[in-house]
Parts: structure tokens; C-alpha cells; sequence
């Protein structure tokens, strides 16, 4: 009797290339998304085309997605394994973007946060892309009927509308999209500032020594650790009343292995200052290797266009077929 082969779940997610990757882009996500590649089927973007609702240099935009899918492969996402590729290079992204705007409502786009937030910080530029990107976002996701989404808990609301797009579409078209989970990782570390750690590290930080950069050189990586806030008391252990702290114990963690309470337990005694120094040693030792394999690609450009061309073809086939079915779906003349 013939067998027939399950085929693996596949787990679709990407990052903007709005600048380098931080420390938290790294304990937080990529480093989840290297344990996924044997067990799910993965695909990998660079979501440059969600960049442009915020005004960018094309120069610099071209530089960091470059830069950004070096990082991915730097940081251990294999192109053997998963498919890495530039949203603009598949043109299904924003044309079923357009049918899905045509079934999402005005009220459920206006609630969502990050644009509230946007507008704020953008308020010269409040501009239709910026309103709609959610829509896009779940093209995205829906474009390769996606089973799970690797996702921190400030993105659940957009897997949330991505979900209710989807239920909407199949109850009037018929099953036609996949209706993705949200994948919350249990080892995905929530990486703070380092001047702020009642903050989120983000590269949009102000303060250079609030984030360490993938590519940052170790020394640079050891300066930031010595420089950053703890508090005027002198125990080393996680809490609400120590962040500064519990925001180092958290990294030390994640980039060791070991649980907070085991890190704890090895600074037991410290003084703020060398333990400081031994968290900034152990992350330069984790981040030199990528450090390293990032300098070896940009080196070998030819290389790097062949993983992204050969992944906006594989993504581009995958996509082709959900968009023909939307398209017969909506009563759009088969071509």
C-alpha cells in the first residue's frame, strides 16, 4: 500500500529593511527561525515594499535589504533549507494585496495600533500605504497559505485581522486561503534597551548605546554592556524592581543556553561591573561568527544574487497558484 508523505507546515515571516539588525532582532526572532528550518517548510522575506510607507533614500533602501538578507544568511538561516527572497521581486504580494483591501473593512484597519503610532511619528506623511500596510501584510501570508507566523506579542494584532480576512474570504468565495496561527516561540528573548530597559531595543533608538548592532566589533559590543543602566542597589537577580538587570540576565541567558536562574546563581556575589563585562563578552562571542560570515558575503555578490533570484522564482511559483485561484475565486477571465 502506497504511503503518502505529510507535508511539512510552512512557516512565513520577514523584517523591513528600515536598518541594521539589532541584538533583539536576534534573540528575539532569527534565532527561532534557524530552529525552525528542519521541521517546517520556511520562507524568509525582505519586506521592502512595507519599508516605502515611510519615506526612504533609494540608495540606502537597495543597501540595507542587501544588507539585511546577508544578516539572515550571517546569523545561520540556511538558502539550502529555507527560501529566502525581496518582497518587491514578486509581484503576487501586491496584487492580492488589491483584491484583499476590496475585502477588508475601514473600521478594522483604523483600529490597528502601529498605525495610530506611525502617524504620530510621521505626521508629515500620514499617507495611504501606511493605512492599508496591514492588508498587504496579510497578502503576505496568505499568498503562500502559511500555517504558522513567527510573531512577538506587539504583532498578534495583525495576524489577528490576517485570520478574519482570510474566514471572510473563504465563507463568501469558498475555501480558498489557509488560516494562519501566530507562532510565539518559548525560548524567543525579549530583548530591552540598555539605556532604557522599560523599552524594547530597537534601532530606531536615538541613543546609539541603547542597541548593539549584529555587526558591531566586540569592543564596541563590551562599551555598551560597561555603559549599561542597572541601578543603586547591588544584587544581581531578575524582578520588576531591577529592569536594568533582568534585561542582562535575560541576554546572558539567551545567548549561553542557560535559564535566568542558572545566570543568577554563576553572578552570585558579582559586583555590577564584571558581571556587565562578562554579559558583553559572552554576546561578542556569540555575534563574531556572524560578524565574520557576513564580511565573507559581501565579498561574493555574484553568490548572494543567485540565493535571491533563485528564491523569488521558487516563492514567485508558490505564489502564482493562490493568485490564479483568487482570481477565478472572484470572477476575474482566466488568462
Amino acid at each position: 500500500m502506497e504511503q503518502t508523505v505529510e507535508r511539512k507546515k510552512r512557516i512565513f515571516s520577514g523584517m523591513q529593511p528600515s536598518g541594521e539588525l539589532t541584538l533583539g532582532n536576534y534573540l528575539g526572532a532569527l534565532k527561532n527561525w534557524i530552529k525552525l528550518q528542519d521541521e517546517y517548510d520556511c520562507m524568509y522575506s525582505i519586506m521592502n515594499m512595507h519599508a516605502i510607507t515611510v519615506r526612504q533614500d533609494p540608495a540606502e533602501l537597495r543597501k540595507r535589504s542587501l544588507e539585511v538578507l546577508m544578516q539572515y544568511i550571517a546569523c545561520g538561516i540556511d538558502p539550502e533549507k529555507s527560501i529566502l527572497y525581496f518582497q518587491s521581486h514578486v509581484s503576487a504580494h501586491a496584487e492580492l494585496a488589491w483584491i484583499l483591501s476590496c475585502n477588508t473593512q475601514m473600521g478594522e484597519l483604523s483600529r490597528m495600533t502601529q498605525f495610530k503610532d506611525k502617524s504620530k511619528k510621521h505626521a508629515d506623511n500620514i499617507n495611504a500605504g501606511l493605512f492599508t500596510y496591514p492588508v498587504l501584510m496579510a497578502a503576505d501570508i496568505l499568498l503562500y497559505q502559511a500555517d504558522l507566523v513567527p510573531v512577538g506579542h506587539d504583532q498578534l494584532q495583525h495576524i489577528e485581522l490576517t485570520r478574519d480576512v482570510a474566514n471572510r474570504f473563504n465563507f463568501h468565495y469558498g475555501e480558498t486561503f489557509t488560516v494562519p496561527e501566530p507562532y510565539i516561540g518559548k525560548t524567543g528573548a525579549r530583548v530591552m534597551s540598555l539605556q532604557s530597559p522599560e523599552n524594547k531595543m530597537s534601532k530606531s533608538d536615538p541613543n546609539p548605546n541603547g542597541y548593539i548592532w549584529l555587526l558591531d566589533p566586540e569592543e564596541v559590543i563590551i562599551k555598551k554592556f560597561k555603559r549599561a543602566v542597572t541601578d543603586s542597589d547591588t544584587e544581581i537577580r531578575a524582578g520588576e524592581d531591577k529592569p536594568g538587570i533582568t534585561n542582562l540576565l535575560t541576554i546572558y541567558a539567551a545567548v549561553t543556553g542557560k535559564t535566568v536562574e542558572e545566570a543568577e546563581k554563576e553572578f552570585s556575589g558579582f559586583g555590577y561591573g564584571n558581571f556587565k563585562q562578562a554579559v558583553g563578552e559572552a554576546v561578542a562571542a556569540e555575534l563574531t561568527p556572524v560578524r565574520e560570515k557576513f564580511a565573507q558575503l559581501q565579498s561574493d555578490k555574484a553568490y548572494v544574487e543567485d540565493i535571491y533570484k533563485k528564491g523569488a522564482e521558487t516563492a514567485a511559483k508558490i505564489a502564482s497558484k493562490t493568485l490564479r485561484k483568487v482570481y477565478k475565486k472572484v470572477g476575474f477571465v482566466a488568462w
